[in-house]
């Protein structure tokens, strides 16, 4: 993996900043309802103007998802710095495992499927959470194909890149975060027809 450079002292308070909204806000969120808060409200908890708040998310849904940008370069970071041997398509199963198992210790199962539920049953993030992780497409794509040692993505680079991002909005919104993982990479690894075939002989 490439190591990250420090950040600096400004950086660090900015990201604290951000990451405090975000967590008083997405509480509210889940306590009384994501259309029941409003701005104002999220920045009096987190005891900063609404001005503020506006600095650090361009819009209400952002709120809920602090981490757009670690998490691209992290995706990214788990092809481009992957040990020898290891295929990219193990190296990102093996990168969402690690953010669903840590996602899991930090919060707990019971937490992390009262999120899942409310992600789903709010479309307004909804949405924004399958628009903001789609936008991660091209970083991945042109991570592949440097990798492969091409000077641009394919075709098949890129199917793959969105079946690779999709995935990961279902294990978002899954009661077993780990069972869809699995499920997926056996897809993407394996194909669909030995699944069917399995499936069709009365296999599990």
């Amino acid at each position: 993996m490439t190591n990250a450079v420090p950040l600096g002292r400004r950086e660090r308070k900015k990201a604290a900043t951000r990451k405090a909204i975000s967590d008083v806000a997405t509480m509210m969120f889940l306590e009384r309802g994501f259309d029941n808060v409003s701005i104002r409200e999220v920045a009096d908890a987190a005891d900063v103007s609404p001005t503020t708040v506006f600095a650090h998310f361009a819009q209400k849904e952002a709120l809920v998802f602090d981490e757009d940008d670690e998490q691209r370069d992290r995706l990214v970071s788990a092809v481009s710095g992957r040990a020898p041997g290891v295929t990219v398509n193990r190296a990102i199963h093996d990168f969402y495992t690690a953010e669903v198992r840590e996602n899991l210790a930090e919060h707990g199962q019971d937490v992390s499927r009262v999120f899942a539920r409310f992600l789903n049953e709010t479309p307004a993030l909804r949405e924004y959470a399958a628009k903001m992780w789609l936008r991660h497409e091209d970083a991945l794509s042109d991570a592949i194909a440097h990798e492969l040692g091409l000077s641009e993505a394919t075709p098949e680079i890129r199917v793959y890149s969105r079946f690779v991002l999709q995935m990961q909005l279902l294990v978002n919104e899954s009661d077993d975060p780990l069972g869809i993982l699995e499920a997926g990479f056996t897809v993407l690894e394996g194909g669909w027809a030995p699944i069917e075939a399995r499936i069709a002989e009365g296999g599990a």
